[in-house]
Formats: C-alpha cells, sequence, structure tokens
C-alpha cells in the first residue's frame, strides 16, 4: 500500500506541535510545583530544608503562620482593594475614551491617538518623580487612592487602542437605527455598546486587576505604612535580609497570592481569547 506523503507530513507536523505544547507546559508548571512544593515542606530554610517537587513530610503551618505572624490578611485585603478599584476606574476612563476615538469626529482626534501611543514608549520609572510630587501636592501620598489613580491613569493610553479596535470591529448600521429612533449618544453607549463590549471589557478587567497583585516599585513609593501594604511589598519586605528563613512562607504566601488571579483567568478565559482576538482585525 502506497503511503500518502502528505498525510505523513501532517501527522509529523501535529505529532511536533503537541511535543511543542507539552515542553512549553513542562516549562511554565515545574516552577509552580516547585513553589507549591516547597510551601508544604516542614522546614523554614531553603537551603537546610530537602525541598523537592513531591515533598514526603508536607505540612501546611507556613499558610497558618502567614495569617498568625504576618499582617499577610491586610496586604490581601489591600491588594484586593487596589486592584479592584483601578479596574473599575480604568474601565470606566477607557469606555468613554475609546467610544470618542472610535465613533465621535473631533479636532486633534488623530493626534490625540498618536501621542498615547507615543505614551507606551516611555517607561513608567520615568514618571516616578513627576508622579511622588504629584500625589504630595494633592495629599494622596500612602494612601489606596493615589495608588489607584496612577494604576488607573497608566492603563489608559495602551487599554484605549485595545477597546477602540475591538470598537470599530461594531457594525455603525445599529447605532444609527438608535438615533432614528431618538436615542441620545449616552443611551446609545450604555444601552446597546456595552453589553457587545463585555468580552473586551474583560480582558481590560484582568489587566487592570493583575498589575496591583504584581506591581512592587510603584506601591514602594506610594505606600509607608506597613498596614496599607499590597502583596507584593508586604511579602518583599517579610523577607528582606532573611530571604533563606522565610523561604518556605514565603512560598505559601507566593502560592495565596497566585489565587486570585488564577481563579479570575479561568472564570474569563472565554471572553479573553474573544476579546483579543475579536479587536486584533477590523471587520
Amino acid at each position: 500500500m502506497k503511503i500518502n506523503s502528505q498525510r505523513v507530513r501532517n501527522y509529523l507536523s501535529l505529532a511536533f506541535s503537541y511535543l511543542f505544547l507539552l515542553l512549553i507546559i513542562f516549562i511554565v508548571f515545574v516552577p509552580v510545583l516547585w513553589i507549591f512544593s516547597a510551601s508544604l515542606n516542614p522546614g523554614s530554610n531553603l537551603y537546610s530544608s530537602s525541598v523537592s517537587l513531591l515533598p514526603r513530610n508536607y505540612t501546611f503551618d507556613h499558610y497558618k503562620e502567614l495569617f498568625t505572624e504576618t499582617r499577610f490578611a491586610s496586604w490581601y485585603v489591600n491588594s484586593i482593594k487596589v486592584g479592584t478599584g483601578s479596574s473599575l476606574l480604568s474601565i470606566f476612563l477607557v469606555t468613554l475614551t475609546s467610544y470618542a476615538f472610535s465613533r465621535l469626529r473631533f479636532t486633534g482626534r488623530k493626534y490625540g491617538l498618536m501621542v498615547m501611543l507615543i505614551l507606551q514608549m516611555f517607561p513608567a520609572t520615568m514618571n516616578m518623580v513627576a508622579i511622588y510630587l504629584l500625589l504630595n501636592l494633592a495629599g494622596l501620598l500612602d494612601s489606596h487612592l493615589g495608588l489607584i489613580l496612577i494604576y488607573a491613569g497608566g492603563s489608559i493610553p495602551y487599554n484605549t487602542w485595545l477597546m477602540k479596535g475591538y470598537l470599530d470591529t461594531i457594525p455603525r448600521s445599529m447605532e444609527e437605527a438608535a438615533i432614528i429612533d431618538g436615542a441620545s449618544q449616552w443611551t446609545i453607549l450604555w444601552k446597546i455598546i456595552l453589553p457587545l463590549c463585555v468580552p473586551i471589557i474583560s480582558v481590560l478587567a484582568i489587566f487592570s486587576f493583575v498589575g496591583p497583585f504584581t506591581d512592587f516599585l510603584m506601591a514602594r513609593i506610594v505606600l509607608t505604612t506597613p498596614s496599607k501594604y499590597t502583596l507584593a511589598v508586604g511579602l518583599r519586605d517579610f523577607i528582606a535580609d532573611q530571604f533563606s528563613k522565610n523561604f518556605t512562607m514565603f512560598a505559601a504566601g507566593a502560592i495565596l497570592a497566585a489565587l486570585p488571579i488564577t481563579v479570575l483567568y479561568l472564570a474569563l478565559q472565554g471572553m479573553l481569547i474573544s476579546g483579543l482576538t475579536k479587536g486584533s482585525a477590523k471587520q
């Protein structure tokens, strides 16, 4: 029987694709599994403990000690508070900005979009001195509100471009029909456009929520009171100068810090894929 060479090439291509995916999964999950195993290790020192991928004598004492010996609970609440606040404020501001750039025609529209694009080329560290002085003048240093304003404002340029690309895929005929029926721009935005933008709004919500959980530098500059720290700042100070001593407890904190982000991604993964792919090309 003659073997179809094209079919063989297809099978080989599929096999190599699966092998590549398995390699990526291995690279991603092995560090996570190692950190999780370290959090269950009964020792407290990284160098004296025999941390393995499958610890023999596991314990959950490190998770309990996080809440009894540190301010982990308040750090956790602070991160969720800042993440939720910055996410809601960012979505509100980005929705208005992207709708204006997508649907309205006004003087300076083109240059405004270009300025937003150029702003993304400069690192956030260039703005730290100016941000610190502005927060000091406004009396928002060492406050969660100041941190929320920084995160929400910093996300506007990139998220505006992302949401504008999604809005451009929505047919204008729907709005024209609503205008004929007497609907105002606000009615069109809140009752017609927003329900269609749930996938991209979910994407923006995830991006804005994850930021406070992973950012250390900006939060460390703004926040000075230990009880107001976010997770990144609190855990860093917890292991400062004694990393090996508190490593296993730090590993437990890292696992707990990743839980809300993981749950959010799993819950909204369908909308995440839809929002990113639909906004990537204009229909």
